[in-house]
């Protein structure tokens, strides 16, 4: 693959890459990286320059290059290979990476519980269409599994809330959209706090939760939309509800 892309250590490619000052020269190198991938002067499976010559490209030390390749790295935009032929290849983040970085940024913002609530009952309906037309037979069983494993919880007192939330993060992914996927995960956090909201209100609410997944499930296996719709849509009022009665959701 490698072969097939330009390898940007040439002298033709010479003007991409501009010396940085010191004062956080890491994050000005991936700045300048990141600027070329949206330009399209980079491109997935094109290779950067060796260390060696990023150095003398940008004008620091190999240490200041290794740190800057690290967070390219870790934020799924380039891809470290060992050997001979290796080196630090251009790369595309993987939806699992980029769910995770929205993530962070949605946790960290000043979402209430009500909001959270108000979006999901949006968005979960929105994709139940999709669910009951795309879910496959491994889809359902793997649900089938999960509540009955929540069940079992649920009779040894051992059932917690972020088994709800991954139930909904699952519900998702059969929709076989990865666009839809990375944004379910990013939400699960938010997701998590609403329901832990409404918990203090209904301390119990994971008995009869439990039970509308399962009919949900139902629903999806005789591919009955309207059924799921009823339920998905009862199912998340009554989190609105209860959360809307806990003072603190809305703050």
């Amino acid at each position: 693959m490698a072969a097939a892309k330009a390898e940007l250590a040439g002298t033709d490619d010479a003007d991409m890459f501009k010396s940085v000052s010191i004062n956080r020269a890491s994050q000005i190198i991936v700045d300048q990286v990141k600027a070329l991938l949206r330009q399209g002067r980079l491109k997935p499976g094109d290779r950067l320059p060796s260390e060696r010559e990023l150095c003398e490209r940008f004008g620091v030390s190999r240490v200041t290059v290794r740190e800057a390749l690290r967070v390219l790295e870790a934020g799924g935009l380039i891809e470290i290979r060992v050997g001979a032929r290796g080196g630090a290849f251009v790369t595309s983040p993987t939806s699992e990476q980029i769910g995770e970085g929205l993530a962070d940024l949605i946790t960290l913002s000043p979402l209430t519980a009500t909001e959270v609530t108000e979006a999901r009952q949006v968005f979960e309906l929105g994709i139940v269409p999709l669910v009951v037309e795309r879910a496959t037979t491994e889809d359902i069983a793997a649900l089938r599994d999960m509540v009955r494993a929540h069940q079992t919880a649920l009779d040894r007192g051992e059932y917690a809330m972020s088994m709800s939330a991954d139930f909904h993060v699952r519900v998702a992914a059969c929709t076989h959209n990865p666009a839809i996927e990375m944004l379910v995960q990013s939400f699960h956090g938010p997701l998590l706090m609403s329901l832990l909201e409404a918990q203090v209100v209904a301390p119990l609410m994971g008995y009869r939760g439990s039970e509308e997944h399962s009919a949900f499930i139902d629903a999806i296996a005789t591919r009955d939309v309207e059924r799921a719709m009823s339920i998905m849509r009862e199912h998340l009022q009554r989190t609105a509800d209860r959360v809307s009665q806990n003072p603190e959701a809305s703050r």
